[in-house]
């Protein structure tokens, strides 16, 4: 499931409550995805979720802090434990060096500009910090599908879904090294326990977890 950012904003406002219910529905999906994210995740450290949306992620993973710029999915978060400080990827509310680890679950396909977005949370992170991206992989089943039902969608209409080479490519000209990959979410349909299956690298998997260093 995919998370509103800066441009996307008013779905995830008038429908928090409907986002956040498609986790419970897909339960299996959901765990996957957790787990996939879970591999790359530094063991410690201050570590925060840019486009934290609901909370899904941060809390299960003990991340404390996270950024949105929806009012009524950060009032979920909340209920969740986050702190959740209002703003965009574009324009991170923090000072230079600050951080161990930048969390970016489903976002990128949100933000207005994705250069800008990795260039904030570069400047945010300590050096030998990570940010880890988690996105859908446009090129793959899940991807090409929700690429093409996107107009009939709330939450898609707006998002740009991006491939893996588009993604390395951000990252590097960034100035990010060292790239990590996760895979997961191998049967589009969904009629499958996706739960116990990850793998590492990526080229299967519909759910891409990339880490890198700063």
């Amino acid at each position: 499931m995919e998370k509103g950012f800066a441009v996307g904003i008013a779905p995830f406002e008038h429908y928090a409550v409907q986002y956040d219910d498609w986790f419970v529905r897909h339960k299996s999906i959901y765990e996957a995805e957790l787990e996939a994210i879970r591999q790359l995740l530094p063991l410690s450290g201050n570590g925060i979720e840019i486009g934290v949306g609901s909370g899904r992620f941060a809390a299960p993973l003990d991340i404390g802090i996270g950024v949105e710029p929806s009012i009524n999915m950060g009032k979920v978060a909340r209920g969740r434990g986050i702190e959740v400080v209002q703003g965009v990827a574009e324009a991170l509310p923090f000072r230079d060096c600050m951080f161990d680890c930048a969390l970016l679950v489903t976002t990128i396909c949100f933000v207005d500009d994705i250069e800008l977005s990795l260039k904030e949370s570069y400047r945010i992170l300590k050096s030998g910090a990570y940010i880890i991206i988690a996105f859908i992989d446009v090129t793959s089943p899940v991807g090409q599908l929700y690429d093409k039902h996107k107009q009939s969608s709330e939450f898609y209409r707006v998002a740009v879904f991006r491939s893996i080479p588009e993604v390395i490519s951000a990252l590097q000209g960034t100035g990010f090294g060292g790239m990590v990959f996760a895979q997961a979410i191998f049967h589009p349909s969904g009629g499958q326990d996706e739960t116990a299956i990850v793998k590492r690298g990526y080229g299967e998997g519909s759910f891409v977890v990339v880490r890198a260093t700063k």
